[in-house]
């Protein structure tokens, strides 16, 4: 699972920006602001019947500073990505 669920600059960090990119998710922020300090990113790649899927989660980050729940409260009512 992704640490940045739970962690404060989530709405600001390239890193989980280029994260949704990757996943094709709606933006938390259109000009995120924050680089973050030494992200670590794991890639797990699948290949169900007829394609390949790909997994992004930062898994650690120099710069992490945990605020539980942040994602849920920027967008209530949604699942929190896994």
């Amino acid at each position: 699972m992704c640490i940045c669920v739970n962690c404060h600059y989530v709405d600001r960090c390239v890193t989980y920006h280029a994260v949704e990119h990757q996943h094709q998710q709606p933006h938390l922020s259109d000009r995120p602001d924050f680089d973050p300090v030494n992200p670590s990113i794991n890639v797990n790649i699948r290949t169900p019947d007829h394609g390949i899927e790909m997994e992004w989660d930062v898994v650690g980050c120099d710069s992490f500073f945990e605020e539980m729940g942040k994602w849920s409260r920027l967008r209530p009512n949604e699942l929190v990505p896994t």
